[in-house]
């Protein structure tokens, strides 16, 4: 499995603030997961609950975006390859709401235009099939940057 990530150094707004799941907490930080396929999104979040993070799950983009309250959320996992909104297209339309966010997409075969995209971005990528730690390791490191902690 392979992972791009543009550097670091962009501030994140809302970090854990507000919490709303009642899972969630600074021990369990909430990941929201975005896939259109249900046995990857459902595989997902048993493997991020049994990691600790409290999770959220989204059948789609739309669903995200019509979602009454995403405050809280440490970190989003979005679907590059999804019907309506592609990944990117939900990154946008959140951030045009909430500012710079925490967010790692996932995709099978990146190409290079998409990795451009994404570093532009700030959006780091992880490639599927999602093999050992390199999700969760990202997920993590993602939370404990400095610039997540500073809003």
């Amino acid at each position: 499995m392979l992972m791009s990530c543009p550097s670091a150094g962009f501030r994140w707004r809302r970090w854990l603030k507000g919490m709303t799941d009642s899972t969630a907490s600074p021990i369990n930080p909430l990941v929201v997961v975005v896939d259109d396929d249900a046995a990857v999104r459902n595989s997902l979040k048993f493997s991020l609950e049994i990691e600790g993070f409290a999770v959220r799950d989204f059948s789609g983009g739309a669903d995200l975006l019509s979602a009454p309250d995403l405050r809280g959320c440490a970190c989003f996992v979005i679907d590059q390859n999804m019907p309506g909104l592609s990944g990117l297209d939900v990154v946008a339309k959140l951030r045009d709401r909430r500012g710079l966010l925490p967010v790692i997409l996932i995709t099978s075969h990146p190409t290079t235009s998409l990795r451009r995209r994404a570093a532009d971005a700030g959006v780091c990528i992880v490639e599927k099939p999602l093999l050992g730690t390199t999700l969760f390791d990202k997920i993590r490191d993602v939370i404990a940057s400095p610039a997540a902690r500073s809003h």
